[in-house]
């Protein structure tokens, strides 16, 4: 082998293993960004899509696991860590709801759903392996437009005396 072409395959190999790390780094960027509001579109609460009065549809949430709070070294009383697991058929509703007290991360497992925010002025599509936080002063509802049943799971801090929202969001 001759050193132009020892050469000619180191290059290749770095130019390889940059294109690598580059198109690591734009995926990522891009996984970080997908089921966000569009940084343009981010307006004050209630400046965003409007409430909706539509009910609770097709909808099955299932509390798969809870932590009582109070009882783990954070000492954070009145408060549980929750799982739950939210089926949401074709033409599904997940209704209005608030997240001013209760923080949550939401993971869509599968398929893609519609969430309508107070702080975002357009609808926000959310796909398989997206995550999306919750958070105040947000105030949303959600709707499946597709014909695939979709599978989200909600983590969230919930408060243990709160019966009207023991279950849906």
């Amino acid at each position: 082998m001759n050193i132009i072409s020892t050469t000619s395959a180191r290059q290749q190999r770095r130019l390889v293993a940059l294109a690598a790390v580059a198109a690591v780094a734009a995926l990522a960027s891009m996984a970080a960004q997908a089921g966000d509001c569009p940084a343009d579109k981010v307006v004050a609460d209630g400046k965003g899509q409007p409430m909706s009065n539509e009910p609770a549809k097709g909808v099955t949430d299932t509390v798969v696991r809870a932590i009582d709070l109070a009882k783990e070294p954070v000492a954070l009383g009145g408060r549980a860590l929750r799982a739950r697991r939210l089926d949401i058929a074709p033409g599904g509703v997940v209704p209005w709801h608030s997240h001013g007290d209760r923080p949550a991360q939401i993971l869509i497992a599968s398929g893609e759903i519609t969430e309508y925010a107070s702080t975002c002025l357009v609808p926000i599509v959310h796909k398989a392996g997206d995550i999306t936080a919750e958070k105040s002063p947000t105030a949303h509802w959600w709707k499946n437009h597709g014909s695939a049943p979709v599978v989200i799971y909600s983590f969230d801090l919930f408060r243990v005396d709160d019966k009207k929202n023991d279950k849906m969001m």
